[in-house]
């Protein structure tokens, strides 16, 4: 029995990508195995670990939960597409100094989930920043120094609109 390929078209961190892609490959799988762009990581491939976070026309899903073909005519930014904007910068920074990086596993899903939370503007709780990232695990850390990154990067941000 052979697999059942289809052609997609699509946008990836700004680039135009077409591929012929089984029906049932995940997009976690197809930018790590096809695109070679391996920040985006397989940890649960339940959905539940949030290791494969990318974002899929703006939204923030988990890619091990979308098939590839479900993204024919979308714009898909991985990890590698944010850091390269440089929107990430001030996140990437304040991880590294509060040594909230450990393994690194979470961090690429860690970061864009924490981006999406401070696009909102403002300064969120603790709590808030807790909530926001309890689809995220990190086995490392123990999330207080990743809280306290997010939280300082909040705060110069919120200062910088001022």
């Amino acid at each position: 029995m052979t697999a059942r390929t289809l052609d997609i078209n699509l946008r990836v961190n700004g680039e135009h990508v077409s591929a012929r892609v089984e029906a049932r490959k995940t997009l976690a799988d197809f930018l790590r195995d096809d695109l070679s762009l391996t920040g985006t990581h397989i940890g649960c491939e339940h959905g539940v670990c949030g290791a494969c976070t990318v974002r899929l026309d703006g939204a923030v899903v988990r890619g091990c939960l979308v098939l590839a073909v479900q993204c024919d005519g979308a714009e898909v930014e991985t990890i590698e597409g944010l850091s390269d904007s440089g929107v990430l910068a001030d996140l990437q920074l304040a991880f590294q100094q509060r040594n909230a990086l450990q393994c690194g596993f979470c961090t690429p899903g860690m970061l864009i989930g924490a981006q999406e939370l401070l696009s909102r503007g403002g300064i969120p709780s603790r709590d808030t920043i807790r909530e926001h990232l309890s689809g995220n695990y990190c086995r490392c850390t123990g999330y207080q120094a990743i809280v306290e990154a997010i939280e300082s990067v909040a705060q110069d941000r919120a200062k910088k609109a001022s």
